[in-house]
């Protein structure tokens, strides 16, 4: 079974490229999460993520949820941080 990385990669490029995701709502989403403002285009995170390798990912338990994995990936200046719920992606944070 793929994990990791790899797994985490192709399916948030999947959910990015068939618009299944949402947005985890927070308090300060207009700052933390330029996807949901429209601020950037589903197209341009999936351009940031496809040039992520596995050295600019990591993931950690949800701080609520423990049994949700979160992955952050940091490249170019891009901070993007995101989970699973089947069938969707939700995005936490995409910023500068």
């Amino acid at each position: 079974m793929e994990k990791g990385f790899k797994k985490a990669q192709r399916d948030v490029l999947s959910a990015l490229e068939t618009g299944d995701y949402q947005h985890a709502s927070r308090g300060s989403i207009d700052v933390k999460n330029l996807l949901a403002t429209g601020e950037v285009s589903a197209q341009e995170v999936i351009d940031v993520i496809k040039r992520c390798s596995g050295k600019q990912h990591s993931s950690s338990a949800h701080h609520s949820v423990s049994s949700i994995e979160v992955h952050v990936l940091k490249t170019g200046g891009w901070y993007i941080k995101f989970y699973f719920i089947d069938p969707s992606a939700w995005f936490i944070s995409v910023h500068r």
